[in-house]
């Protein structure tokens, strides 16, 4: 008769640092290989930077050339966004790209009597440009100011595992109608996609050549490649000849119309559109948008902390990241990016799809935003990849770091009813609320708040559209009212807290220490 199986033998141990991963935070591969896995997170960035200005700049009257400028100035700071907040930001290997959380707001913008008026489309245009930028700028403000004065660290102190861990999975979950739904537009080429690419780097990820894994590391690029020119010989064969205009929309390599127009060489600059104009409600409604990112990017620092195998961020750095991403938004509104920055989620997932947490690796792919915005038709090839391609690699992506979110909850006590109800509670209305502000928009035109303040409207409707937010307050709210005296253990409150400040674990100054010595400036709390 078998032994009985032991305690240790039966569950896992919770584990500071996810294993498994080839590169940590502060560890590089082989220069080559770095270069390679850049170009790979630049071309997983394009999906975001090509699809917003894709959906936003046709309401405001712009044409094709206004487009692509407008996506190389999105590229652009992208790349020097990215650059500053890997370097004095949280260090993390986060790429910083554009947010779809400001799509509210800016939509109210393009549709203000002021500018509707306006006859001639691309006067329309840049006026509606000019009030956006005007937006962002006032916008960014708030994020500067709860970041560098510490405000958000001390809100961070109302954090536990259990609050957190639906706003980091809602970050992932969240974005599920960038996914299939945009994958399916074009069956033929989403669902070959995801099924190679989830071949490559799972069930192939252990193929090696010269003791490199070159199928788990390189999937995306692998993949993107093949089903690329799958794509390009449907659309040369005829394929889509006589498919309604949609079909071919999303499916052709040749209606995004970014190569014919893009510039060989064109340097964004700040004030390009002209000299930003100012509305208060236009800056009230965008500020709700500021602090949507800014939560979304709370989550999104946490979980690509937990995939380069790094402690979670101390609050101070937290902190001082917000900030820097404020400068971000403020960035976007001086250069005209259309919409304000966060932390792209498709470019954390990837992290934990190659195994590489390397900062190194997405400063390079920073390098490459910013080159291929300046050489104006090389970028807009790459641009040019069909969009279902990516929303097939954001299914498996956004899914990855959902499921780091929900890895936090080893921390806590989850045979306990307290916090099964928490955790429950926020997921599910982390789902149910945006989803029924997004149906009642979709059928009424207009968010369920709808009085005569825009400005409320906007903030309102802003908030709930958005999963990791509704998630938060709702999450750190019973957490922090529930039996929360008694249930510090419970809560995973013993783990957490050595985190909370810098020297709280030896590990931090190895992670997340300024470079340049600037600490001796800027001290750790």
């Amino acid at each position: 008769m078998a032994a009985p199986p032991k305690p240790e033998e039966i569950s896992h141990p919770p584990m500071d640092q996810l294993q498994g991963l080839e590169y940590c935070i502060d560890s590089n591969p082989s220069w080559g290989e770095a270069i390679a896995l850049g170009f790979q997170h630049y071309i997983l960035a394009l999906g975001t930077a090509v699809m917003i200005p894709s959906f936003l700049v046709p309401l405001m009257g712009g044409n094709d050339g206004d487009k692509v400028r407008v996506v190389q100035t999105l590229l652009f700071i992208e790349g020097i966004n990215t650059l500053l907040q890997t370097l004095f930001g949280t260090r993390l290997p986060t790429v910083i790209g554009g947010s779809w959380a400001f799509a509210v707001p800016i939509i109210s913008i393009i549709h203000d009597s002021s500018l509707t008026r306006i006859t001639d489309p691309h006067e329309r245009f840049l006026s509606t440009m000019r009030a956006i930028q005007g937006a962002l700028i006032v916008a960014s403000s708030v994020q500067i100011i709860l970041g560098y004065s510490q405000l958000w660290a001390i809100c961070s102190r109302f954090f536990s595992p259990v609050g957190m861990v639906p706003v980091i999975a809602l970050a992932g979950f969240g974005l599920f109608d960038k996914g299939f739904p945009l994958a399916g537009e074009c069956v033929e080429i989403g669902v070959p996609m995801f099924i190679l690419f989830v071949i490559l780097s799972q069930y192939l990820k252990n193929f090696q050549f010269r003791q490199l894994p070159v199928m788990e590391r390189f999937a995306l690029i692998m993949s993107v490649t093949v089903i690329w020119a799958y794509a390009h010989l449907l659309t040369a064969s005829g394929a889509y000849r006589h498919h309604p205009v949609t079909t071919q929309k999303h499916c052709r390599t040749d209606r995004a119309n970014l190569i014919s127009t893009a510039p060989w060489i064109k340097i964004p600059y700040p004030l390009q559109w002209g000299a930003p104009t100012f509305d208060a409600g236009h800056a009230f409604g965008m500020m709700a948008a500021t602090l949507v990112s800014l939560i979304e990017s709370t989550g999104a620092y946490k979980a690509a902390s937990r995939l380069a195998s790094a402690t979670p961020p101390p609050a101070h750095v937290l902190s001082r990241g917000i900030g820097w991403q404020g400068i971000g938004i403020l960035f976007s509104g001086l250069f005209g990016t259309i919409t304000g920055c966060t932390v792209s989620i498709e470019n954390v997932g990837l992290l934990g799809s190659t195994r590489v947490g390397s900062r190194r690796v997405i400063q390079i792919s920073a390098g490459f935003m910013i080159f291929f915005s300046l050489l104006g038709k090389f970028g807009a090839l790459f641009a040019s990849i069909p969009f279902p391609i990516f929303a097939a690699v954001y299914c498996v992506l956004f899914g990855l770091v959902a499921s780091v979110g929900l890895s936090f909850l080893q921390f806590t006590n989850m045979n306990s009813m307290r916090n099964l109800f928490i955790v429950g509670v926020s997921l599910f209305l982390g789902f149910s609320i945006p989803e029924y502000f997004r149906e009642y928009t979709t059928a009424a035109l207009h968010g369920p708040a709808h009085t005569k303040a825009g400005w409320f409207n906007d903030f309102l409707n802003t908030i709930f559209l958005s999963s990791p937010t509704v998630a938060l307050m709702v999450s750190v709210f019973l957490d922090n009212t529930l039996e929360y005296k008694d249930s510090a253990k419970d809560r995973g409150m013993p783990w957490w807290v050595k985190f909370r400040t810098f020297k709280g674990d030896s590990r931090n100054e190895e992670f997340y220490t300024l470079p340049f010595n600037l600490n001796r400036f800027f001290p750790p709390s």
